[in-house]
Formats: C-alpha cells, sequence, structure tokens
C-alpha cells in the first residue's frame, strides 16, 4: 500500500520527476521530458543494461511518431529502403494479412530489437540533460505533500532515497511502483504456460522453423543455424504452478520436443524465461503525483510485438503533458487526459490478444474456426480492420472538439514550404512543442494565438505540390495529434482561442 506522510519532510526535492525503470519505455519517456527542457532521472536494477530484447517490431503508428523526433532512422539496426508493395504480417499465427496500406509514409515496419532502441532512446535522453542512474533498485514509494519519496537500494545493500515532485513507474509487470501505490492490476488469470530461450540447435535443418502449430500446442523458432535460435514453447493445458520458478534448460528442451513430437537437439541455453497468457490492466495510470506507463500499466501475451509499441506511446502522449504540469503552463486536467486516452487503447489490444489466443488453441475444434478467420482476413475491409488496430494507426482520441472530422486524428507528414525553406511537418514537430501551421489565407488564425507563443510554434507554409494539406490551418499537440482545424466557412464550436486555453492553459 501506498504510505502518506502527515508530516512532510523539509528536505529538498531531488529532481522534478523520477522515472523508476530504465527500459525502452523509461528511456523514451526520459527524452521526452528532457526535449521539453525538464531534466528527470531515472533509476534502474540493472547494473549494466542486460542486451536481452524480448520484443522487436515497431509498428506503423510509432514508426511515425519516433520520425516526428527525428528517431525513426535512428531505431533501425538495418534501415529499410523504399516503399513495399506488400509486407505480410500475422493475426493469430496465420500470416495473411498485408500492412502495406496502414500508413503512406516510410516503413510501415522496423525491426528494431528492443535492448538497441533502448540504447538509442537512454543516449538521446542524456544528451537533452537526463540523468541515468544504474544498479538502484526501488523498493518503496511513498507520498508526502507536494512530493513523493522514492526508496532505492544499490547492489551492496545501501540503502538511501531520492525525492521528486512526480514518479512514473515504468518498471515492468511485477512494477514495485504500481503497488506502492495501491493501483489494482486485474484482467483474466492465464491459461497457457510458455517458454523462451537463445540456444545452439545442433541439427538445425531439421528443426521446426518459424510458427508451427501441433495437437500439442506451439513451438516458435527464429532459426539462425550458425549462432544462438530464439526457441518459444505455447502449452494450452494450463497455467504452471509456480510462475516464479526459474526455467532449466532441460524443461525448455523437453517442452519443445513433447509439442514438435520429435527430438530436437540442442545446447548453450541462455536468457530463459517462462510467461503466460494473463492479460491484465492497471484499474487507475494515476494514483497522486505517482504515474505508470508500459507493462507496469499493461500486460498480456506476446502476439504481433503489441506491448512495447503500446508502451511507447505511453511515453509520448504522456511526457509532454507531465512536462507541462512540471513547467506550470499545464491547464486543469491535461495530465488526467493521459489515462483518458491511452487506458482504452491497452484495453483494445489486451482485446485481439486474447481473442488470437483463442484462435491459436491446438484442438481440432478450432481447425475450422482458424480456416474460416483464414479466408475472412483476405477481404479488403477486414484487412483494414485488422491491420490498424494491430498497427495502431486506427487510434484517434476524444479531444472536445464536435463537428470538426479532423480533431483527435493523427496529422500526416505532409512537405512544405516555409521561410526558412523546404521541410516536413515530422521536421517541425521534431522539437516537442505544440505546433500550429497555417496557410497565408488563416494568417488570422495565427495573430489569434500570438499570446501562446512562449510554448507554441506558429508556422506560416505553403505545402508542395506533392503534398495536400488538411485545411487552411491546423493546431496539433506534440504528441501529432490534431486538436482542431480552421473550419473555413463552416460554424463551429469552440474556436480556436478556445481549444489552445483547453489544452495549453492561459496566454502569456
Amino acid at each position: 500500500m501506498k504510505q502518506r506522510s502527515s508530516h512532510p519532510s523539509d528536505e529538498a526535492v531531488t529532481c522534478e520527476v523520477v522515472i523508476v525503470g530504465g527500459g525502452p519505455v523509461g528511456m523514451l519517456l526520459a527524452h521526452e521530458l528532457a526535449l521539453q527542457g525538464v531534466r528527470p532521472l531515472v533509476v534502474e536494477k540493472l547494473p549494466v543494461p542486460s542486451g536481452v530484447s524480448k520484443a522487436g517490431t515497431l509498428h506503423a503508428r510509432t514508426v511515425e511518431s519516433l520520425h516526428r523526433r527525428g528517431l525513426r532512422e535512428a531505431v533501425q539496426p538495418r534501415p529499410v529502403r523504399g516503399r513495399q508493395t506488400s509486407v505480410p504480417f500475422h493475426f493469430a499465427g496465420m500470416f495473411d494479412l498485408d500492412l502495406a496500406e496502414v500508413s503512406s509514409e516510410g516503413p510501415v515496419i522496423v525491426g528494431s530489437p528492443q535492448a538497441y532502441a533502448e540504447r538509442v532512446f537512454a543516449e538521446r535522453a542524456e544528451a537533452l540533460g537526463a540523468r541515468i542512474l544504474r544498479g538502484q533498485e526501488c523498493t518503496g514509494v511513498h507520498e508526502e505533500e507536494g512530493r513523493v519519496r522514492v526508496d532505492l537500494q544499490g547492489a551492496d545493500g545501501t540503502r538511501h532515497h531520492v525525492t521528486a515532485r512526480w514518479v512514473v513507474g515504468c518498471d515492468g509487470v511485477r512494477s514495485v511502483v504500481r503497488r506502492a501505490a495501491g493501483i489494482p492490476f486485474t484482467g483474466t488469470p492465464a491459461t497457457v504456460s510458455a517458454l523462451m530461450g537463445e540456444v545452439r540447435l545442433l541439427d538445425p535443418w531439421s528443426a521446426p522453423a518459424g510458427w508451427q502449430r501441433t495437437p500439442r500446442g506451439w513451438t516458435l523458432v527464429w532459426l539462425n543455424p550458425v549462432g544462438h535460435s530464439r526457441v518459444c514453447t505455447y502449452d494450452f493445458r494450463g497455467p504452471v504452478q509456480d510462475r516464479h520458478a526459474p526455467v532449466t534448460f532441460e524443461e525448455l528442451r523437453e517442452e519443445t520436443e513433447r509439442i514438435a513430437g520429435r527430438p530436437v537437439p540442442m545446447a548453450d541455453a541462455r536468457d530463459l524465461t517462462r510467461f503466460s497468457d494473463a492479460a491484465l490492466q492497471a484499474e487507475s495510470y494515476r494514483q497522486g503525483r505517482v504515474l505508470l506507463a508500459g507493462d507496469a500499466a499493461h500486460a498480456h501475451f506476446p502476439m504481433g510485438g503489441q506491448g512495447l509499441n503500446t508502451g511507447l506511446q505511453d511515453a509520448i502522449n504522456l511526457g509532454w503533458k507531465l512536462a507541462a504540469e512540471v513547467k506550470g503552463w499545464a491547464p486543469p486536467g491535461l495530465l488526467d487526459t493521459y489515462a483518458a486516452e491511452r487506458r482504452p487503447v491497452a484495453a483494445r489490444v489486451l482485446y485481439n490478444v486474447r481473442a488470437q489466443v483463442a484462435l491459436m488453441h491446438p484442438g481440432v475444434l478450432t481447425d475450422s474456426l482458424r480456416e474460416l478467420f483464414r479466408e475472412t482476413m483476405h477481404l479488403p475491409q477486414v484487412n483494414r480492420f485488422l491491420t490498424g488496430m494491430l498497427s495502431g494507426t486506427d487510434i484517434s482520441y476524444d479531444v472536445r472538439v464536435p463537428d470538426d472530422a479532423l480533431a483527435g486524428t493523427f496529422a500526416p507528414d505532409i512537405r512544405v514550404k516555409t521561410a526558412q525553406g523546404s521541410t516536413s511537418l515530422a521536421a517541425l514537430l521534431s522539437d516537442g512543442r505544440p505546433l500550429l501551421i497555417h496557410t497565408v489565407q488563416a494568417a488570422g488564425q495565427a495573430d489569434l494565438l500570438a499570446p501562446w507563443s512562449d510554448r507554441l510554434s506558429i508556422v506560416e507554409v505553403v505545402p508542395e505540390p506533392s503534398s495536400a494539406m488538411q485545411a487552411p490551418a491546423l493546431l496539433i499537440r506534440p504528441d501529432g495529434y490534431i486538436l482542431w482545424s480552421s473550419p473555413g466557412r463552416r460554424a463551429r464550436t469552440p474556436g480556436l482561442v478556445e481549444v489552445a486555453t483547453e489544452w495549453f492553459g492561459g496566454p502569456a
């Protein structure tokens, strides 16, 4: 339970924001805060990065969002060149989807090992002034009046603490921060037991490569004939009694051979882990001055690479809002829009992952269901529905601007000309500031927002011939979502000044 002190400490606040957990979500959040001029402290229990990547797929909306920070190319170990006409992807292990049309800009999917992206985010965050403290485990969180104390323990057992105005738990499924804040983590229990590890396959060409469904479960083998291959097993007979029990090499080998129905010689196991299909979500993403992001806020079976993407988008949504709170210009309720917008997104991920687990059951009664579902996946409207959901490109937010079809949608990366020359919308958003772009015909809109110029960029643009600007003026949040568009001759309530005040506070 969270402990609240009735007598606040007189000690100085160490920093404005402490981020507990130095994985990719925590490091990207640190980058987002530092970009806004807030220098967070990241505390991470591992003395050095593990280098282990449990996830490595970045979907289109995440890729688009990182592009608006100049990070898209940085997170690609092997850059994707050119637009692909077909990008196969799976739903429940059926590779009949095509992601090619989910985005009109850049690659629609990027292979970026989790550890690689984490390192990129950490380097960029530190360059902007964020501090990273490794080898320090969070053991408790105590909210006091106007501050939060974070208890830490070093690898040598030394105990100390830091104080902050805000704490964000990015410390994973077993989040200490979430438990200390007393936030319930609820959902559906495990029905599947899964194992994963890196092994050297002794006869790689006879191994069950790829995704293999048998009457006994699933094997997933990412084959590397000259090094370590990743091997994963899904056992649908039910969860293990002790989910915290360490995985042994023999357990992974025996389970792989049981499901495959034949010997799979292997050796030199490393990075062994177990997980399940428990689908859980924090009932609140905020308790006082404590917030949650990433796996600390939502956990599910790793189907389709959605967990990492959801967490990274949490960070991009939260960063500018928390920075506004720290810097003092956030209007009432701005920080609460983080949970209001992101909880439904994660709930939808849990929903589609549960559906995929049901479709992956190895029982004979599921065979016909899978074939029927596979047929529907080739219908264009079904492909659009499923790929939009998996890639996150169907996400839009209720920003409370009625009669504006663009409000709450993600602004496309159009090419424009400004007084400084040719550029793109993504480049104009790279500094993390809210943005009003307008044509000369909508110059009056720029005059209206001049009092917000201390926190808002106002740029007159001329769309290049290859780009179609959606409206003569667009007010865009730092995370790339449109808040307001010029109505032209159409009447609309509320107006631009009202929207700016609601989202960016009163004028300077």
